[in-house]
Parts: structure tokens; sequence; C-alpha cells
């Protein structure tokens, strides 16, 4: 079985009730519910939440709440690794086999199908642990400059000052979207940021975290723009 597993508690304090406010036309959350619906990989797709309203929208358009997420792992100190183990238990003990999990994050408009597809034949073909979306950095990190104590800069690597950016080695960065793994690294709590993982690359227009009200409206403005 191939369980996608949206993680969205009622508790969100920098964008209060962000999984279920409208974007687009339609709560957050249901941009992720469709997105994995149209990937048509996955055998169970399922919202784990503490709240009644989340969990109430979250089956309108389409998902399962076959659990309500107990308040100690619903809380700010709680990992989504912590969620993970614990839906990947509940399936243990309803007798679902699990091949592998997909957590896809809820308020995730710019999330396309075909990368969920990707990402799970990636996992597969590089016979890896945990597989998920990256982003190059627009710029290389190794020039990155920090502010000082006294108000001047200063590079964080000084040494590479005046090495051409074509000899620097490309970095990236989570896009934070969806991590595929398989069970047994997530229930071992192996971290997803290690040598288990290998990556698929998205476009840099498509990394769009949204954490506060100003990434929210740049965000409506990239949707309205890209697909509206």
């Amino acid at each position: 079985m191939k369980i996608a597993m949206i993680p969205a508690r009622g508790g969100s304090k920098r964008i209060p009730r962000k999984n279920i406010r409208p974007f687009a036309g339609k709560p957050a959350i249901a941009h992720a519910i469709d997105a994995a619906k149209d990937a048509g990989i996955f055998d169970l797709i399922l919202v784990s939440t503490d709240d009644a309203e989340i969990a109430k929208v979250a089956e309108q358009y389409g998902a399962a709440v076959p659990f309500m997420r107990p308040a100690e792992i619903s809380d700010d100190h709680a990992t989504t690794l912590d969620v993970i183990k614990h839906t990947l238990e509940w399936a243990e003990s309803n007798g679902h086999k699990t091949e592998a999990l997909c957590c896809i994050y809820p308020v995730n408009p710019f999330l396309e199908a075909s990368d969920l597809k990707k990402g799970y034949e990636t996992l597969l073909q590089e016979d890896a642990g945990y597989c998920f979306p990256v982003v190059e950095f627009p710029s290389p990190i190794q020039r990155a400059l920090k502010i000082r104590g006294d108000s001047r800069l200063e590079m964080f690597n000084p040494e590479l000052s005046q090495t051409r950016t074509q000899d620097l080695q490309p970095a990236f960065h989570d896009v934070g979207q969806f991590y595929w793994g398989r069970p047994e690294v997530f229930l071992e709590m192996v971290p997803i940021f290690s040598d288990q993982a290998t990556p698929i690359r998205i476009p840099s227009w498509r990394a769009v975290d949204i954490d506060t009200e100003e990434d929210w409206q740049r965000a409506e403005l990239i949707y309205k723009a890209l697909y509206q």
C-alpha cells in the first residue's frame, strides 16, 4: 500500500487557520488533496489532524480522516517524523502493509501530481530511503556574507573570494512540498536530510514557502500569473 499523509494541525500561529484558509477559490489543504488524487498512485490519502473543522474540510475534498491526532504530537514541539511514525503505526495496527508513505504538506498550491509520481519512481530507481524535491540556490552559497557586530561585512568563506562562480559546487535546498519514504526508515526516525535521501529537482518558480502573511500574498500573485 502507498499512503499519502497530509499533516494539518489546527494550531498554526503565524497564519491562523492557514490549512483551510481560502487560496485560489478553495481551502488551502484542498490543493494538496487534489494533487495526491491526480497522481493516481496512492491507495490511501489521509489527513492527520487534531482539528474537527480541518477534518470535515478534508473529507469534503476526498481525503480520509480515520483518526484524530493525539494531543502529544499536536503541539509546537511535535516533529513531522513523529506524525509520520504515528500514521505508520496506525496503518500497521489496522492491517495495512505499507510499501511507501508520502508526507505532503497541506499549504502547497504549487505541488504538481507529476512530481509526486516522479518522486516515487526515483525512490525505487535509486533504491533510496527517502526522496523529496529540491531547488538550486540562485547564488553560490560560498559567497554568502555576514554582518559583523561592527556593521562591517565579512564572507563566510573568504578563502573562496577569488574562485570563479562556475568553479563553485552548486548547492540546493529542500522545497518543503513532500517527502517520500520507506516505512522502515521513517519508523527508525532516520533523519530526512541524510545519505538515505535522493532528490528530484523542480523549477525555482514552484518553490514557494508560505509561512507569513507576506508569503501568502506573494504566492497568490504567482499562482494567479501562472494558473489563472
